[in-house]
């Protein structure tokens, strides 16, 4: 039986309608929006379902309008999250629409409501950013985005080991919901910002991200501590106020980089990696303000009045800066930013320049220092004491100061002895700035000190002095950081010096002692002749005993090689007198008036010299310095 013709079936007209709309929509995002196919039948379709998609769009758009009474006022999209995801690609959809209708089909009243739609799409979207922002503060703090604490502890770490298993577990959930907060806030930020930077909103997102995120980093700031100073503040506070905010400032510097200001950027870069400009932008108009704040305190610092003391903690601060310049750079590496770097890298180079402006001033401290009262019985003159004190501390600080100086210009055209850069050297065999620094200072000290000597009329007093302020010296540099400094060679030079002024000394102290026993070989003398050597030994010697036992030694191992080296000599000597010549006084009459010392007397008499224990003044010797002892002219 026939089977009449029927219809085609609205199933096929149907699919048949799908595939024409699919190719369509194919062909559409294949094409820019200013070269969409001109084919008239494609043009149909295209524009129903861009006419489509800004009914789609309308409503759920308005149902999320700020200026409803419904619910979803006082509700953010993205809590329902399904219907935020919608929402964004309603608004994508929009401007795909929008797009195509402007090109082909200006003159289309469903081009007007799609601009009012997006306008209304762009103010949800700006509320919806500012609840985010708002809303999670906790989760979005610098701290978070910038990654775990840089000791890698948790914040339950430090809770009573003894806590129940149950607790930790609570925490420990705690802690997951808010790293999940975070990450969820972060995606809907960025999902936000794509969506309104594509649209042509950029800025207006921007405007709410920086008034927020500005608050936070401002906030931040002033939580660590961070004050905003003139000058005039810094010049009229006393040291101890300037010290409390050094310290404070060298802890807040750390975190406001490591945490605060990275975390910033990170946050930035993450919600803005659609536009580099408008990132770079944001993140500069958050943080420059109090960035540049910040990295001003030093050069106030370095304004205020400078001192020899002053000098250590601008060092701290130098190296504070100079650690974290490798991050200051990286984080402030826009152009947008380059006015904070600047700041830091002005205040790095100004610490540097006061640091050596001050280590110049000691210098021309020593050199002017106008004292002329010796020292009683030629011990330790108290410039030596503060100089080497000070100078030990610099050396506390060479890492630091090397860093500094090692930008200054070389000592190595002065007059200073080539031998002075031979110790200690480095991996290429040069000698750190650092060192021949601090070797400079000490050697202007040594020459100022040779210059004092010459104020004491005696000569072997003037040599004692010199022997003990050197040996200070040298004990000061062997038990401080600046043998670490000096090195070795310099020490057993300076050594050797000493071991000059001791001898100097002793020829200087004892010549007339000496003088006063007959040359060898001992020749047969009369009677006469012997006691006037006996008289005349016996005055010197006693000359020599009461002028030195008011003489001082205060180091217990040179005032023990003095004593040995000069018993050594003198009793030798002495011995070899009497043994010679006191058998031809055998009958003499009052011999122990005459012989009033007996050789084994010499060393008791001189166990008692150099403790001070009769400091009277110097020796009225008119024996006169040398005009120099080998240092450097100035």
């Amino acid at each position: 039986m026939l089977v009449p013709d029927t219809p085609r079936s609205t199933t096929s007209s149907n699919n048949t309608l799908s595939a024409i709309k699919m190719m369509a929509v194919s062909l559409y995002n294949s094409f820019p929006s200013s070269s969409i196919p001109s084919s008239p039948v494609i043009h149909k379709f295209t524009q129903s379902m861009m006419e489509e998609n800004i009914d789609n769009a309308e409503l759920i758009i308005k149902k999320w309008a700020p200026s409803t009474s419904s619910v979803t006022f006082a509700t953010s999209l993205f809590h329902q999250r399904k219907e935020a995801k919608e929402f964004l690609k309603c608004v994508k959809d929009l401007r795909r629409a929008m797009h195509f209708l402007v090109s082909e089909h200006r003159a289309s009243a469903k081009l007007v409501l799609a601009q009012k739609l997006m306008q209304i799409a762009m103010n949800r979207l700006e509320k919806e950013l500012y609840l985010i922002l708002s809303a999670h503060h906790d989760q979005l703090d610098p701290e978070s985005v910038s990654g775990p604490s840089s000791d890698g502890s948790s914040n339950f770490e430090d809770e009573d080991e003894e806590g129940s298993e149950e607790e930790i577990k609570l925490v420990g959930e705690s802690i997951a919901n808010v790293e999940r907060e975070a990450t969820y806030a972060m995606s809907d930020l960025k999902s936000i910002a794509d969506c309104m930077i594509s649209a042509g909103y950029g800025k207006e997102c921007i405007k709410i991200y920086k008034l927020i995120r500005k608050s936070i980093v401002d906030e931040g700031l002033y939580l660590l501590g961070v004050e905003r100073l003139r000058s005039s503040h810094i010049q009229k506070m006393n040291w101890e106020a300037l010290e409390h905010l050094i310290k404070n400032w060298l802890n807040a510097v750390k975190i406001a980089v490591k945490t605060l200001f990275n975390g910033e950027k990170a946050l930035c870069d993450h919600v803005f990696s659609a536009s580099e400009t408008l990132r770079e932008s944001c993140f500069s108009e958050i943080t420059k303000e109090g960035a540049i704040n910040l990295f001003r305190f030093p050069e106030l610092i370095v304004k205020s009045k400078k001192s020899p003391e002053r000098i250590f903690p601008l060092m701290e601060l130098h190296e504070a800066l100079s650690n974290l310049w490798p991050e200051i750079e990286l984080i402030f590496n826009s152009e947008s930013t380059s006015a904070i770097k600047l700041q830091a890298l002005s205040s790095l180079q100004k610490l540097g320049a006061s640091v050596h402006a001050i280590l110049s001033d000691f210098e021309s401290t020593i050199q002017k220092d106008s004292s002329k009262t010796p020292v009683l019985g030629g011990g330790i003159h108290p410039l030596t004491r503060t100089a080497m004190s000070y100078i030990s501390s610099l050396a506390d600080y060479s890492g630091i100061l090397s860093d500094i100086v090692s930008d200054s210009p070389s000592l190595r055209n002065t007059p200073l002895p080539e031998s002075y850069f031979e110790s200690p050297t480095s991996d290429d065999n040069s000698t750190p700035e650092v060192s021949v620094r601090l070797a400079w200072l000490i050697l202007t000290l040594l020459c100022k000190l040779d210059s004092k000597a010459e104020v004491y009329k005696d000569v072997s007093l003037s040599y004692l002095f010199l022997a003990n302020n050197l040996q200070f010296i040298i004990e000061k540099v062997c038990t401080t950081r600046l043998k670490l400094v000096l090195g070795e060679d310099w020490i057993s030079k300076h050594t050797k010096k000493l071991k000059q002024y001791a001898v100097n000394y002793e020829i200087m102290a004892w010549n007339k002692v000496f003088s006063s026993l007959p040359e060898k070989p001992y020749q047969e003398l009369p009677p006469e002749a012997i006691k006037e050597r006996f008289q005349r030994f016996n005055a010197a010697f006693l000359e020599a005993y009461k002028k030195q036992t008011s003489w001082i030694v205060p180091d217990g191992k040179l005032r023990d090689e003095l004593k040995v080296s000069i018993a050594t000599k003198l009793v030798a000597a002495y011995r070899e007198f009497c043994d010679t010549y006191l058998v031809m006084l055998s009958g003499e009459k009052n011999l122990e008036t005459l012989v009033r010392f007996g050789p084994d007397d010499l060393g008791n008499y001189l166990s008692d010299l150099f403790h001070g224990a009769a400091i009277s003044g110097s020796s009225s010797s008119s024996s006169s310095l040398s005009s120099s002892r080998g240092c450097i002219p100035r």
